[in-house]
Parts: structure tokens; C-alpha cells; sequence
């Protein structure tokens, strides 16, 4: 009879996949040997593999240089990574290996990419879109970024305002974009997103803000869907839409060159996904061209705005099961030695999905079974809603670990868990290790931060550690 694990998997799903694998009975990631990370680290533990954020940069690269030169496109295409999906250096540092720009959305964010250009990490060459709500901060630091000679700083326009506060503290001209805002599908609370000018305000806020202002120049029309690229009647409506506000403004706006389609692509949350991505890059192409062709203007330059995309897949988390729970004749509970509302905060809040696999026994039987965490919430759990399915694992034994992972955390979880602060029931933050290759081809591990002790969460809460 088929009743061990990988016999589940393999009926289930197309498996091995590109980034999983067995090795000696154990689960490897992008060739991580997991077993080898936790008898070296101990778990709980979070890890970055560094090479996959270039690797997903360059595959989305090649996507739109394939459709660009098979429409005959004349724009140019520029790759933009979104710093809010994680912010820290290590990230960055490795995105940047493969000539791409900077999407910012808060104040602080513009002390990071200065930094950055101190390190030559970003040039004078180097876009800087910068998003958001603005008020005093960040319009002093995008003025102080174009003020000291970075003309490729961008702001894009979100209300009415912000053209007076920006052209108040930058010196000469300046270039900027305009978001639209788009509408949200329809299962959402509310009709427009919140951020952006309507559509059928932006030409009317052009020729009253921008078109007589000798200061300011339109260079970028920004269109962003909050569910990201899908192929879907809604997104194509939304496209269509922009496409035709993006007409509208070339004719009386010569200066307009680049279209920025935000919105990101998904990432890789099961087994079973199944993404046509080079599709979905070339029907955009298609569809700018085809309206810019009939309306007899010239194709805008395309900008993109790749978070999750970009550092998603690029991270995991691996726990242990420390004991079973039997609460009533149905449901079995492992929990595991950390909690997911403070390490994969968006488990809880949105329900989101990610990869969830043994890394061990997957040669043993398996059992249906809920998962929880350690605080003493409720909410603290991973199910069948969130996995998109019924959770399986080994059968627990407790003479034989189990270790879970989950994989393509990389984006928001360390930012919105609140990295290095305090959290929920004081449960301590895990490990985090950085791995990359060498000149060599071979992985190296890095510790990039401990376990947090008592002693940290103490002197935050004003106990001076003692």
C-alpha cells in the first residue's frame, strides 16, 4: 500500500520541481541540504538564499526582452525593485548586482538608497520611483536626493498637493509621474484604491498643475493593481483603462515617455502553481502596442515594480514539531516551536499561502493534522484555509523529530513581524542565516542574526535587561 509521505506527494503533485528534491530521504531546497541547516543552527530558523533574487530578476528580464524584440516594441524596459518588500542590505546589495532601479515608499527609504550611493551600490543612472503618501519627511528627503544631483529621483504625483510641497524644496526642475487610481475588484471594501488621482481626473489635474509649470515635467504615468499581474477580466479591463488615460495625456504631453505597470507578479505558494509569466509579459506588450499603434503615438517606455517577486522565493523557515495535541476524536494538533503570527505574521492576517513540507521523514506514514504556534493566541495557527488544502505530515512520533519548512517567506514577514522588536508573547525571534555561493559555485552560510535573548526584549519593555 502507498501510505508513506513522498508516496502522497507524488500522486498529489508533479514532484521533484525545479527547487525541491530529496537527498538521502531528506528535503533539499535549491540544493540546501535543510537536515545539514538545522544540525548546524538549530531550529527554530529563518534563511535567505541570496542567489534567487537574481535569479528571478534575470528570468523577468529575459521575459520582456523576448517580448519586446517579438512585437517589434520600441520602449525600453527597466526593472524596479520595491524596497518595502524587505529593506535589509543583504537584499539589496544582491538585487543590485543586476543593473536594476529603486521603487521607495516612505521617508526613510530614501536615507537607505543615499547610503547605498555613498557605497556605489546605486549611480546617478540608477531610477529612483518614489511612491506614497508624502508629507514633510519625505518630500525634505526626495528634495534633498534631487537637490544633490540624482535628476532620475522620480516622485509620483498621489494628490493634489504634492506638486506645491515638492517644487517648495527642490531647486530648479524637476521630473515627475502621476499615480492613477485604479479600482479595486470586486470583492474588495471599497470601489478606488485610496492612493493615486481617478481616472478621469488626471488629464483635468495635468492641464491645471503641470502643463504651465515651468518647474515640473510629466515623465511617468503609474498604474498599480493591488492583486498584481493575473490574467483576468479584471486586469485586462484596468490596463485597457490606463491605456487609454496614457493616450490621452501623450497627445497634449510630449515629455510623457514611460509607463509604469505596478502591480507585481505572484510567487510560486504551492506545488500545484502554475504561472505563464512570458505569456502574461507579452500579451502587456502586445496590448501597449496595439493601442499605441491605433492611437497613432508612440509607445511609452515600461517600468515595473517587483517586490514579492523579487525577494519572495528567496526565503524559508524551518520549525520543529515539539509536541501533538489530541483535542477532540478529530483534530490533531503539532505545534511547533515558535509561533506564526509573530515569524509569518501574514499567515494570520490575510490568510496568505506559502509552501509547507517536511524536511525529514518523508519515508514514514502520514497523518492529517492542524498546525500551532506557541503564544497563547488562538489565532496563532496554519490550516486547510491557508494551505489551500488538508495539511499532511509524517505521523508524529516523539522518539522522531519532525522538521517542517516553509518556503518563499521572503517578502514583508520580517517588517511586518517586526524584526529585532518585541513580540507577540514575547516569543523570541529566530535565527536568521544568509546563504549564498561562492566564486566557486559552492552554498556558504552566514549567521546574520541570533535568536533574540530575554535580556533584548527586556531592555526594549524598560527593564534594562536585568
Amino acid at each position: 500500500m502507498n501510505t508513506k509521505y513522498i508516496d502522497l506527494i507524488g500522486q498529489t503533485f508533479d514532484f521533484p520541481q525545479e527547487e525541491f528534491k530529496l537527498e538521502d530521504k531528506n528535503l533539499q531546497f535549491h540544493d540546501i541540504d535543510l537536515m545539514e541547516l538545522v544540525e548546524t543552527y538549530g531550529t527554530p530558523l529563518k534563511f535567505t538564499y541570496l542567489p534567487q533574487i537574481s535569479n528571478n530578476i534575470n528570468r523577468a528580464k529575459g521575459w520582456f526582452a523576448k517580448a519586446i524584440k517579438k512585437n517589434k516594441y520600441k520602449g525600453k524596459y527597466n526593472y524596479c525593485y520595491c524596497t518595502k518588500s524587505s529593506h535589509f542590505k543583504h537584499v539589496l546589495n544582491e538585487a543590485l548586482k543586476n543593473d536594476i532601479h529603486i521603487e521607495t515608499s516612505s521617508a526613510f527609504d530614501i536615507d537607505i538608497v543615499e547610503n547605498l550611493k555613498r557605497e556605489g551600490k546605486i549611480t546617478e543612472e540608477t531610477y529612483v520611483i518614489s511612491n506614497g503618501f508624502k508629507r514633510a519627511q519625505y518630500v525634505e528627503n526626495i528634495a534633498r536626493l534631487i537637490n544633490n544631483g540624482h535628476k532620475n529621483c522620480i516622485p509620483i504625483i498621489d494628490n493634489y498637493e504634492e506638486i506645491d510641497l515638492l517644487s517648495e524644496q527642490i531647486k530648479g526642475k524637476f521630473n515627475i509621474g502621476i499615480r492613477i487610481a485604479s479600482e479595486e475588484e470586486p470583492k474588495f471594501e471599497f470601489y478606488t484604491s485610496r492612493l493615486g488621482i481617478g481616472y478621469k481626473n488626471i488629464v483635468p489635474f495635468y492641464n491645471k498643475q503641470v502643463r504651465d509649470n515651468k518647474k515640473v515635467k510629466l515623465k511617468m504615468l503609474h498604474f498599480f493593481i493591488n492583486t498584481g499581474i493575473r490574467d483576468n477580466a479584471y486586469y485586462w479591463n484596468e490596463l485597457s483603462k490606463c491605456l487609454k488615460v496614457y493616450v490621452s495625456l501623450k497627445r497634449i504631453c510630449p515629455s510623457l515617455d514611460s509607463l509604469n505597470i505596478g502591480g507585481g507578479f505572484p510567487i510560486k505558494n504551492s506545488l500545484a502553481f502554475d504561472f505563464d509569466y512570458e505569456y502574461m509579459v507579452d500579451e502587456i506588450i502586445n496590448q501597449i502596442k496595439l493601442v499605441c499603434d491605433e492611437e497613432e503615438v508612440k509607445v511609452p517606455n515600461i517600468f515595473t515594480e517587483f517586490g514579492s517577486f523579487t525577494v519572495g522565493e528567496s526565503g524559508g523557515a524551518i520549525y520543529e514539531v515539539l509536541y501533538q495535541k489530541q483535542q477532540n476524536d478529530r483534530e490533531k494538533w503539532n505545534m511547533i516551536n515558535s509561533s506564526f503570527i509573530t515569524t509569518l505574521p501574514d499567515t494570520w492576517a490575510i490568510n496568505k499561502r506559502f509552501i509547507m513540507l517536511p524536511v525529514n521523514r518523508w519515508y514514514d506514514s502520514y497523518e492529517r493534522v492542524l498546525l500551532g504556534g506557541l503564544t497563547c493566541d488562538s489565532d496563532d495557527y496554519y490550516n486547510s484555509e491557508q494551505h489551500m488544502n488538508a495539511i499532511y505530515l509524517p505521523k508524529y512520533n516523539k522518539e522522531k523529530p519532525l522538521y517542517i519548512g516553509f518556503f518563499n517567506i521572503g517578502a514583508y514577514q520580517e517588517t511586518i513581524g517586526g524584526f529585532g522588536g518585541l513580540q507577540h508573547c514575547l516569543i523570541p525571534s529566530p535565527k536568521h542565516i544568509l546563504i549564498d555561493k561562492d566564486e566557486n559555485g559552492n552554498l556558504t552560510t552566514e549567521l546574520f542574526s541570533e535568536q533574540q535573548k530575554s535580556e533584548d526584549l527586556l531592555k526594549i519593555l524598560g527593564y534594562n535587561g536585568q
